[in-house]
């Protein structure tokens, strides 16, 4: 199975960009489809940007379109989330995920394995 380390994470400042990391180790990350969620504090994990395993098709929730972006390096075994424009609503525990069912569903049930996550906190 894989194991997945997410990295890149800090104090930022809103306005700032930031590139989170996702190190896969044991297999090959285009074995899976990949997803970046985040949670904050009293709220639900949710979704953010996926990639499919097999193609460089990407999904992006509705709230974060055009500020994120999720891309892939496969001879560096890794899964990296852009972030454009921080803002103070951004700061949360962000994790990526790896899935080996069907592209199509972006929820937390559908992904099988989770990194430890990285922290990202944006100061106004």
């Amino acid at each position: 199975q894989v194991q997945l380390v997410e990295s890149g994470g800090g104090l930022m400042q809103a306005g700032d960009s930031l590139t989170l990391s996702c190190a896969a180790s044991g297999r090959t990350i285009t074995t899976y489809n990949v997803g970046w969620f985040r949670q904050a504090p009293g709220k639900e994990r949710e979704f953010l940007a996926a990639i499919r395993r097999d193609f460089d098709i990407t999904e992006y929730a509705d709230s974060v379109k055009g500020r994120f972006v999720i891309y892939r390096d496969n001879a560096k075994n890794t899964v990296y989330l852009e972030i454009l424009a921080l803002k103070p609503e951004d700061t949360a525990t962000y994790y990526c995920a790896a899935s080996d069912a069907r592209w199509g569903r972006f929820v937390v049930t559908e992904y099988n394995y989770w990194g430890q996550g990285t922290q990202v906190t944006v100061s106004s």
